[in-house]
């Protein structure tokens, strides 16, 4: 059986004779992946240059956002992207980045489009693909997390996915999606007769990516003014016409190492380093940042460092990294005693403690932002302060709302519209100026007023009509009204539209339950967990659906794969129980109500599940126990009076049942008929006096 298949050790040509003979007659498309050469998604750029040609225009249209967002290299073969306003707006003015969890979002949409390529190529009788990654081990972080989503989301049979690795660790979602694994032995290598100088040309020409021992000797021995020579060469034989890729990977590397590190270096970085940026490469741009700041005067070049500094940080927290963030912010305000650095760095430490730190610290937050809005306010340049002090503003609007103080943060917002509408022309600063907006509708939802939310959320996507949160957030708001089509109708737009949100297709999912359509929600589940399958809580709905199409074995299944990622989520313990039940495994049932019970003791479900098995298994009073239980968490419950009564009267009380049937037959919604059937019952069982 064809399997995916890592190949480790060796040099890069042991590894090619070795795979020669194990993919003979694949014909396999082969990458090199060296972080190197074109930075992140390196080798998936050329494996896209090898498919895009034959994939079928309506499959790449599909997918052109995607396939474009972290390659806009491929424009040359499928056209531009589509516009946002993010993407129109100065590097100086943007306020909406992107990170990782973007760019994953990205690579699954690529995923999807080779996936969906294969596929097409076995209807039409096609062999199937063979991809090798070629230097796995010296890929950037998104090119590995690339290669082990496409190799845990394809068969095999559809597209083979070959990584080619020296020794090294790699990261565990690639090595663990790898079925087979084949070790290639380094052969013994002669005595090149290449003169030391040619040897470390060789290296430059490289571009750092030669794993040719004498290569890498010669070089690491040649004369430092020699290699400062030969990388500045390198570096103006690939600068003219470079796209963003090579700026990236090769040109960079080889500017810092050239003759002016401090200036053409800098320069080299600096422009990588914006690309990354926008894009949301965050690995990326914590290594270009460290590499900048490096190479960077923070005296003869200030706003630069801050620059390097600034966005490396952010891009910290969206890998998680939140105490290097605020490391690197509190090294700003040490270096420089420039109130905008400071500013920045307030800022950005305020949002830390009201967004990310946990525990969340709003108090802390009003205060690093409370600073960053008095330091805008001594700004020297008018138009700099006037932008700046709306900005901050905003910022503190988001920590009051946090806060609870609605009102008063919905009064900032508005203020600072009133003002950047009365100073600015009408095209000035509109990313800025509809992330307002955004806000001020955000608040306006908060606020339960909810027709001029929905006016907001309308403007919205009339200007920046592909950027699919407004799609999504005013779906929300038309589900609250329970206008369900309207919703859906947001949610395929956004769909079709934006990169693959696993959360939009999960609330497209709950959306669909909602109006009936259970198929339609069964596919958005089943694709979000063919993405994302540690995603728990979709996990958890996929079980609850299948639960309601009498497929206790299939819920089951979902719910002990949750548990395995979060083995304490009294849901998924209380849902193997009722799939337990369901399946007349009295025993099984209650051992796992019981352990969602001792997490959550007032889980009020678990409570009823766990009194319907003990129900059956001959202890009324324990159910009654638990029904009542139930009762004191949830208020009056027709269902739930209903099954106490029947407790009460198994054993044998038939008063309490009595009341328990009044009880509920006074309340809205009660199951009339079977609640008069068992207080018939009842009555028959009571003697006369």
């Amino acid at each position: 059986m064809t399997t995916h298949l890592l190949v480790r050790g060796g040099r890069r040509a042991d590894r090619r004779r070795l795979l020669t003979g194990v993919l003979a007659g694949a014909h396999p498309v082969v990458v090199g992946c060296h972080r190197r050469l074109r930075g992140p998604y390196t080798g998936v750029d050329d494996l896209l240059r090898a498919v895009l040609p034959h994939a079928s225009t309506e499959l790449v249209e599909a997918h052109r956002g995607e396939l474009l967002h972290g390659i806009p290299e491929l424009a040359g073969l499928i056209g531009p992207p589509p516009p946002t306003l993010a993407d129109e707006a100065p590097f100086d003015q943007r306020t909406r980045f992107y990170g990782a969890q973007m760019v994953r979002c990205m690579s699954q949409g690529v995923v999807t489009f080779l996936v969906a390529h294969a596929r097409a190529r076995a209807r039409a009788g096609l062999p199937a693909l063979c991809l090798v990654f070629e230097d796995v081990n010296a890929a950037e972080p998104t090119t590995v997390e690339f290669i082990a989503l496409l190799a845990r989301r394809c068969p095999p049979e559809l597209a083979r996915v070959v990584v080619s690795a020296a020794d090294g660790d790699l990261a565990g979602e690639l090595t663990d999606v790898l079925a087979e694994t084949l070790t290639c032995q380094v052969s013994p290598v002669g005595p090149d007769s290449r003169a030391p100088e040619e040897l470390t040309r060789a290296y430059v020409r490289s571009d750092g990516t030669s794993d040719d021992p004498a290569e890498i000797a010669a070089y690491r021995d040649a004369d430092p003014a020699l290699v400062r020579r030969l990388h500045d060469e390198r570096a103006d034989q690939l600068e003219p016409g470079a796209g963003q890729g090579v700026v990236i990977g090769a040109l960079t590397f080889h500017r810092e190492r050239g003759g002016d590190p401090g200036g053409a270096g800098r320069e080299a970085l600096d422009r990588a380093f914006r690309a990354c940026v926008g894009t949301g490469f965050s690995a990326a741009v914590v290594d270009l940042g460290e590499r900048g700041r490096a190479v960077t005067d923070p005296r003869a070049h200030p706003r630069q460092y801050l620059r390097f500094a600034q966005h490396a940080a952010s891009a910290l927290v969206a890998l998680d990294r939140h105490d290097e963030s605020l490391a690197l912010y509190l090294d700003l305000r040490a270096r420089f005693l420039d109130p905008k650095v400071h500013m920045i760095a307030s800022y950005s430490i305020a949002m830390l403690y009201t967004r990310f730190f946990e525990p969340r610290d709003h108090e802390a937050a009003i205060g690093w932002q409370n600073n960053a809005h008095a330091l805008a306010s001594l700004l020297p340049d008018p138009a700099e302060r006037r932008t700046y002090e709306v900005f901050q503003a905003n910022g503190l609007a988001l920590v009051e709302m946090h806060r609870g103080n609605l009102d008063r943060a919905l009064r900032l917002v508005e203020d600072g519209m009133a003002r950047l509408d009365e100073e600015l022309g009408e095209g000035d600063w509109a990313l800025h100026r509809s992330q307002l907006l955004y806000n001020r509708t955000r608040l306006l939802a908060a606020l339960g007023r909810v027709d001029e939310a929905l006016e907001g959320f309308t403007r919205l996507i009339e200007l920046d009509p592909r950027y699919t949160d407004y799609l999504s957030e005013r779906a929300k708001l038309h589900r609250r009204r329970g206008d369900f089509e309207a919703a859906l109708a947001d949610y395929d737009r956004a769909v079709r539209l934006g990169p693959p949100f696993p959360e939009l297709y999960y609330n497209r999912g709950t959306a669909r339950l909602e109006v009936g359509d259970v198929a339609g929600a069964l596919a958005d589940f089943d694709h979000v967990l063919e993405m994302e399958p540690d995603d728990v809580d979709t996990r958890l709905s996929r079980a609850e659906l299948a639960l309601a199409m009498d497929d206790p074995d299939a819920a089951d299944a979902d719910a002990e794969a949750g548990l395995r990622l979060r083995p304490d989520e009294p849901r998924l313990l209380a849902l193997r129980g009722t799939a337990a039940l369901e399946r007349d495994r009295v025993a099984e049932a209650l051992a796992h109500l019981d352990a969602a019970l001792a997490v959550d003791p007032r889980f009020p479900a678990a409570l009823v599940n766990r009194a319907v098995a003990h129900f059956r298994a001959g202890r009324p009073d324990a159910a009654a126990d638990d029904l009542t239980r139930t009762l004191e968490l949830v208020g009056d419950d027709p269902d739930v009076l209903l099954n106490r009564g029947i407790a009460h009267a198994a054993r044998h009380d038939p008063d309490a049942a009595i009341r328990d049937f009044d009880r509920a037959l006074a309340l809205p919604d009660a199951d009339v008929t079977e609640l008069r059937r068992q207080r018939a019952l009842c009555l028959a069982r009571v003697p006369t006096p």
